[in-house]
């Protein structure tokens, strides 16, 4: 009886290695990044052929600025950036660590917001030749939307750092961060 209930053990033992190695067979996704495609039958593979979707490349401002797209340049508190598609850039305000979070951006178009302390301030316009122009100083903030014209880059005032945002018709906005 003992060699039998032994050999019954061994059987149980091999089924259940089996049904281990099955389970985790089962359990095998695919070795790619890519998600699998549904497919007609249940099981079937997508063929090697379909070609894996690439994401859209992000669309590249076309108007040249000081320091390109790069919004780390404004870590300081002073840039010039182009920037088309919505951003959030870090950068030293007069009451310590603040965000310029582009919320829009489009052809003759731009909104924002920019956070500082407990304090926010939003801006936005439409149309060409158009802008805004936020002051943040560590008693408040201020703006001022509207035609900018040859406005050029905007001057430092003690203790603030002032943000121009300019609408471009193709859809890329240039920002600009002044601080003293």
């Amino acid at each position: 009886m003992a060699a039998t209930k032994a050999r019954g053990l061994r059987r149980t033992g091999v089924a259940l290695a089996a049904l281990i190695a099955l389970t985790a067979a089962a359990g095998c996704g695919s070795a790619s990044d890519e998600p699998a495609k549904a497919s007609s039958r249940p099981g079937e593979r997508p063929s090697k052929a379909d070609p894996p979707k690439r994401p859209e490349p992000k669309p590249k401002p076309s108007v040249s600025a000081a320091d390109g797209g790069d919004i780390t340049a404004c870590a300081d508190g002073n840039c010039e950036i182009a920037v088309s598609e919505p951003v959030t850039i870090p950068f030293k305000g007069p009451r310590g660590p603040a965000t310029l979070s582009v919320t829009e951006v489009g052809p003759n178009t731009i909104a924002y917001t920019v956070k500082s302390g407990n304090g926010q301030s939003k801006g936005s316009v439409s149309g060409p030749g158009q802008g805004c122009i936020t002051v943040l100083r560590s008693n408040g903030s201020g703006n001022s939307c509207g035609g900018l014209g040859d406005a050029g880059r905007p001057s430092p005032q003690p203790d603030a750092v002032v943000i121009q945002a300019a609408t471009g018709k193709d859809g890329t906005a240039v920002l600009q961060l002044v601080s003293d």
